[in-house]
Parts: structure tokens; sequence; C-alpha cells
């Protein structure tokens, strides 16, 4: 397909005529498209940055004993306090349909009374311990640095070992000292470390790296902790919202422990997928937000596009008698028109996009030189889709800005145009 270079000629020596009016035109497009894209890449690293305190697997739930029963219920008195037990797990895991994961978890100093001694060498300290199991770290949103996490072995073996935090390592470690497979002791029983956690919470890191873990059997066993399990940890199978196996568990634990269906109280729960869907509706909100000031704002530029293409229409106006009068068809006047004013939104928009572009990229490694974040905000970034989309709302607003002159110039009638001063 050959270009009409002639044409092209033709639409910028127009548009070199004018080049301050052109300019400031143009300027419209260009920041509708540059808010457009900082915004939606802003947003994105807001969303990054928050997500990213999230684990890994956010459709879970915690499950424990909360309140004393306060209505009677098949003969049981008022004032019981439930306690979860091992075999609990078990029984769930059976008889709960849309289980698809439980696990126990017990601690030491982690929820009340005093955190125990930890003693390695001649360096010691006092550090929360709290149970683990296969995947831990995808529930408390940590990331092993060194050695390795538990495995199925370490549960059912009760295995005396132990993930620490980096904190309890810089406390109780020298500099080059070696932590994999170092002993440390425990209120005076002895573990093995396997593994440093660095914690990717955002909230809470220095918290979370002052704490030891501990296979939960290996735990209750060790701390006199055999009758009773802290809390659950309870995951559903694909393809269900946790709210569903939230709803299940507590109802199967109050019907296994005779306790009243209206009786609310007694068992506390924690749905993190509830939040998590909180945070994805925030920023759904936030996305639609963004489009809607920056197609406003694109829209007002093309406004100005269309009224600029108006005047241009009404000075060319014995210029476009004068072809019509010399066969130009009504078609090919449009497409005069339409050519320019899809020109000028286009390469201002192009750019506007560009810019945007590259300043999230500034951005990006500014925040990756400091260490990848700040605060909740993390790899700012416009994905591909959204630049085709924005691409496509430059070429619609063109076009919707070239109808009114185009329509103006194709009804132009040649002999009263060449009679125009």
């Amino acid at each position: 397909m050959l270009i009409d270079v002639e044409k092209w000629q033709e639409i910028f020596n127009t548009l070199s005529q004018h080049k301050l009016r052109t300019a400031l035109t143009a300027f419209g497009v260009f920041w509708g498209i540059f808010m457009l894209t900082v915004l939606l890449g802003a947003g994105r690293g807001l969303e990054n940055g928050v997500k990213d305190g999230f684990p890994p697997i956010p459709n879970f739930i915690f499950i424990w004993p909360q309140g004393v029963t306060q209505l009677p219920y098949q003969g049981m008195p008022t004032g019981r306090q439930i306690q979860l037990k091992a075999d609990d797990i078990e029984a769930i895991q059976k008889n709960v349909a849309s289980v698809g994961m439980i696990k126990g978890q017990n601690s030491v100093g982690l929820w009340g009374g005093s955190p125990p001694y930890t003693v390695h060498n001649s360096r010691n300290g006092a550090f929360a311990v709290q149970g683990g199991f296969a995947g831990i770290e995808d529930i408390v949103n940590m990331r092993i640095v060194e050695g390795r996490t538990f495995d199925a072995l370490d549960e059912q073996q009760r295995r005396k070992v132990a993930l620490i935090g980096e904190r309890v390592k810089s406390q109780l470690f020298g500099k080059d000292e070696r932590v994999v497979s170092a002993d440390l002791t425990i209120n005076g029983i002895s573990f093995q470390v396997i593994g440093v956690f660095r914690s990717l919470s955002p909230g809470n890191q220095q918290q979370e790296e002052e704490r030891i873990y501990l296979p939960n059997d290996t735990l209750r066993y060790a701390f006199n902790q055999v009758g009773w399990v802290g809390d659950f940890v309870v995951r559903p199978k694909p393809g269900l919202h946790a709210r569903i196996v939230e709803e299940d568990v507590k109802r199967y634990l109050a019907k296994r422990n005779r306790v009243n269906p209206d009786d609310k109280g007694v068992f506390g729960s924690f749905n993190f997928q509830n939040e998590y869907d909180k945070i994805q509706g925030l920023f759904a909100g936030i996305k639609a937000f963004s489009w809607v000031v920056a197609i406003g704002t694109i829209l007002a530029g093309a406004i100005g596009v269309g009224n600029i293409m108006l005047i241009v229409v009404k000075e060319r106006t014995r210029e476009i008698g004068l072809r019509k009068a010399l066969g130009a068809t009504p078609a090919s006047i449009v497409t005069m028109i339409m050519q320019e004013s899809v020109f000028i939104t286009a390469v201002a928009g192009y750019t506007g996009l560009v810019v945007g572009a590259l300043l999230l990229q500034v951005i990006a490694k500014m925040l990756e030189a400091g260490g990848g974040k700040s605060g909740f905000f993390s790899r700012p970034e416009l994905d591909f889709r959204t630049a085709v989309i924005a691409l496509v709302v430059l070429v619609i607003s063109g076009v919707l800005a070239s109808l009114m002159p185009a329509a103006r110039a194709a009804a132009v009638n040649p002999i009263v145009a060449l009679q125009e001063e």
C-alpha cells in the first residue's frame, strides 16, 4: 500500500502554520494519557506493595476457642470452656467435606506469659515459640534465607528441629558463625536449627523475626501441651471460598462438643480471604477511578482537538470549495480532516504513554536501589494490556474529535465557498 506523500506534506504544512495552537491542543491529549499511565502504574505499585504483605496463599482461616458457652444444649450447662484437641483434626479432615488442609498450632510466650529462655553457647535471649508445619512459610508470609523449612517427616517423627527468625539469629549467633545444624536450648530442651527465615510482613516484620518455630507436635510434647491445641489453620478445597470452610468447621466443632448452634461466641475465627477480597475490591475501585479521571481528561483534550479542527475547516473553506469544484469527493475531504485529527491525538497520546511509562520505570529503579519497596508501595508498572487499551482510546478519541469538523467540511458548497473573501 503506497503512502500518499503529498497528503502528509499537506497535513504537516497545515499544522506548522499554527505551531502554538497545535502544541497546546496536543498537550491536552498528552496530559490525559500521561495521567492514565501514571495513575494506573501508581495504583499497581500500591497494589503490589499491599499484596506483598499478604501470604502467597491467602485463602485460609484461623479458628480458636474464644469464650464460654452462653446457652444450654442437650443437657450441657452454660459456662463451659471448649478446648480444641489433636483428635479434632483427624475428625474434621474426615467429616467436613470442604476442608482441604487443617493443621494445629500451639505457642509458648506468644499470647501471654513470658517467652521461653533460649541459649546458644554464651548468648541468650527470650523469644516466643510457635508451632509450625510443612508449608508454614506460605501461611505466615516468610522466606527461608538459609537452610530449609519443615517437611512431613519433621512433623510425623516429632523431630526437635527449629526455624529461627533473622533477629533471633543476630542475637544468638556471631557474624560468621554457622547457623544451620547448630544447637540451641529452649527452656533446657535442645533443638537443632534447620533454617533461618525473613518475614515479608511489612507491618510487624521485627516482631515476626523474633520468633522460633518448632513442628507443632514437637512443641506440644516438649512444653506439656499434649492435651490441647491452641488454634487450627484451615484451608478449603480448591475452588471453594474460605468462608464456606469457616462456617462448616465451626458448625462441626459445635456439634462435636455439644454446643448450641445459636451460641456464636464459643469459637473465634479470622478469615484471611475476606480481608484479601476487600483489598481486591479496593484496588478495583482505584483502577476504575483512574480510568474515569484519565478518560475524562483525554475526552477534554479530544474536544479541544475538535474545536481546533472546526477552526481549521473554517479557515480553509475556500480551499475545500476549490477541491470539491475540481472533483474531490466528500469522502476524500472527510479523510483529510480525520487524518489530521487522528495524527495530532496519536502523536500526543503516544508521547504521553511513553513518558508516563519511562517515569514509572525510573521510580521502579529507584525503589529497587533502595531495597525494592517503600512502605506499602512496590514495583509500579504498566502492563501490556493496559497500554493497548490506552492506544485504542487514543484512536477512538481522534476519530470522535474529527467527526463534526469532517462533516462540516464535507457539507461545504463549492460555489458559496469560492465566493467567500
